[in-house]
């Protein structure tokens, strides 16, 4: 079992539910498919810096990486377009990846991830429904009538 895999779906699980112990932990993992000893989860839970609190692990707060998804857009976001389950942002050149770290980071529950090349920037979303939720909501940072 790949670690970062691992402890991706530790961070999804806590995020998602409330989980109290490594037991819990252990015992949710196994219910996706990911084995792994109480040593291991011992070793995910001090490098992925959780607490444990009255609900359950969290993720101790980190300073932010970098600045927030809304005024990166503002900067470099020169479109916004739907394509099914996708919406594409167009930058300007050499700024996707930045927008799509600054997305990144406000996770958004919608968004299932990015994918970021010179000047585009895919935002997968689960459906096209979601697709255009999230095109108005960004367009709504931008000052932008939907």
């Amino acid at each position: 079992m790949n670690k970062s895999y691992r402890q991706g779906q530790i961070l999804k699980l806590i995020h998602g539910r409330r989980i109290h112990t490594q037991e819990e932990l252990a015992h949710a993992l196994k219910q996706i498919g990911v084995s792994a000893t109480q040593v291991t989860l011992s070793r995910d839970i001090r490098e992925l810096r959780l607490a444990k609190t009255s609900e359950g692990y969290r993720q101790l707060t980190q300073e932010p990486a970098g600045p927030g998804f809304a005024p990166l857009a503002a900067e470099f976001v020169q479109d916004v377009r739907v394509a099914q389950n996708l919406v594409v942002l167009k930058t300007s050149p050499g700024n996707a990846n930045t927008v799509a770290a600054g997305l990144d980071r406000e996770e958004w529950p919608e968004v299932v991830g990015t994918l970021a090349g010179d000047d585009t920037v895919l935002v997968v979303l689960p459906d096209s429904t979601a697709a255009e939720a999230v095109r108005k909501r960004m367009l709504k940072l931008l000052g932008i009538p939907a």
